[in-house]
């Protein structure tokens, strides 16, 4: 199954609460797990992925460090408005310890078109990949 969230395929980060010149959000949809987006921590930090075209996701994988608590949320429309929630999870972590967090039943019933990631804790977290299905 080819992912969505590439943006070879023409996924985008349409906001990110903060970005690092070495490390931008854009790297959380490249597809490499060789880069990563670092949030600043200043606060909690944000990002929304649009999808080249709306279609049902079944499992959203993120792969990252540091993130104490994942809100995800849901739109169908095409303007990034009118986010519903979908899946919180939680996971104490330190900063070396890499984290696999799941999202299932994302939007099988529905057309998503874009995604917002919410990391709640206010550390610095540290975003490598992005597996939508």
């Amino acid at each position: 199954m080819v992912d969505p969230a590439l943006s070879s395929l023409g996924a985008q980060i349409v906001l990110a609460a903060s970005s690092d010149e070495n490390h931008p959000p854009e790297n959380i949809i490249d597809g490499s797990t060789e880069t990563f987006w670092m949030s600043t921590g200043m606060f909690p930090q944000e990002f929304i992925i649009r999808l080249a075209e709306s279609m049902k996701i079944a499992l959203v994988t993120m792969h990252c460090y540091n993130v104490k608590t994942l809100k995800i949320e849901k739109s169908i429309s095409d303007d990034a408005t009118d986010f519903e929630a979908i899946s919180e999870k939680g996971k104490q972590s330190h900063s070396t310890d890499p984290q696999c967090l799941k999202a299932n039943e994302v939007c099988q019933s529905c057309n998503l078109h874009c995604i917002l990631f919410q990391n709640l804790n206010t550390q610095r977290g540290i975003f490598k990949q992005m597996i939508f299905q």
